[in-house]
């Protein structure tokens, strides 16, 4: 168990921007061996950043008078709180991803592009269209419960929202996992931030990464219908096959940024996956 939290703690300090530091940080110590047995706690990380996001869009909701653009805003505030807390450090994979793979067909340029860490034409497109597809479908969510609390007062507004965002985050830290068990890592591991986690992940931290998923599944089914999630889930799993084969074609392979723009990506379809089965 002491090894399951200081694993998970070096989680948090690798993957957000929650200090851990003094004497917590030496008792959690650092190897790249325990980075890489990190990985298996993705999964949890998304349990602090969707709580965080939850967290700000509930409270919003409360503060702010109840209008038809309550959602929208509160999904604005509730996805800056995500990018505050980690750092935009998917968000960047994905804008490297998209320079990379926009900028050339060349499966060497691309990786050399990727490497560079100045955003370009085809990832600040990237960024603003997910950042939009985020905030649009958290608003619609939030703006479809409204109705529902219209009929039902004793319902608070934003518990649909709040439940699909600790959900979210957590599924789609989840599924990246795959990619690393599935393809081979292409990037440079003598500078890649990703370079403890380019051997493949063991079977036993694939266990413990889809534990922290079927928990948050199991608690969100309280609040969320069990086909609205099963809906989701499988629109995240596309969105995670589709990324499978797009990298195995174009890299061969994957990198740290991969990984990142998988995350955004399975992130995005389980809202949207959310919104269809309503």
């Amino acid at each position: 168990m002491l090894q399951f939290i200081r694993e998970y703690l070096l989680a948090v300090q690798f993957f957000t921007r929650i200090p851990i530091t003094g004497r917590l940080a030496d008792w959690v110590g650092y190897s790249p061996e325990m980075l890489r047995a990190s990985a298996a706690h993705f999964p949890g990380i998304g349990v602090v950043v969707g709580g965080a996001a939850a967290a700000v869009f509930a409270l919003l909701q409360i503060l702010l008078p109840d209008t038809p653009f309550t959602p929208l805003v509160a999904a604005v505030f509730s996805t800056i709180a995500t990018v505050l807390l980690t750092g935009g450090f998917h968000e960047d994979g994905l804008a490297d991803v998209a320079d990379g793979l926009g900028g050339s067909y060349d499966r060497e340029r691309a990786l050399e592009i990727m490497k560079d860490s100045r955003v370009g034409a085809f990832g600040a497109m990237a960024l603003v269209l997910a950042l939009l597809c985020k905030v649009a479908l958290l608003a619609l969510l939030g703006s479809v419960e409204l109705v529902t609390a219209a009929e039902a007062p004793s319902l608070f507004s934003g518990w649909y929202v709040c439940a699909a965002l600790w959900t979210g985050h957590i599924v789609s830290r989840g599924l990246p996992l795959l990619v690393i068990r599935q393809l081979a890592h292409v990037g440079d591991t003598a500078t890649s931030k990703s370079k403890p986690l380019a051997d493949q992940i063991s079977s036993s931290g694939l266990l413990i990464a889809f534990a922290w998923c079927f928990g948050a599944l199991a608690l969100a089914s309280l609040l969320l219908d069990a086909v609205n999630l099963i809906v989701a889930c499988s629109f995240s799993v596309v969105a995670l096959l589709a990324m499978l084969r797009f990298f195995k074609r174009r890299l061969q392979g994957f990198t740290g940024d991969c990984l990142g723009t998988t995350q955004q990506v399975c992130e995005i379809a389980f809202y949207l996956g959310l919104a269809v089965s309503l």
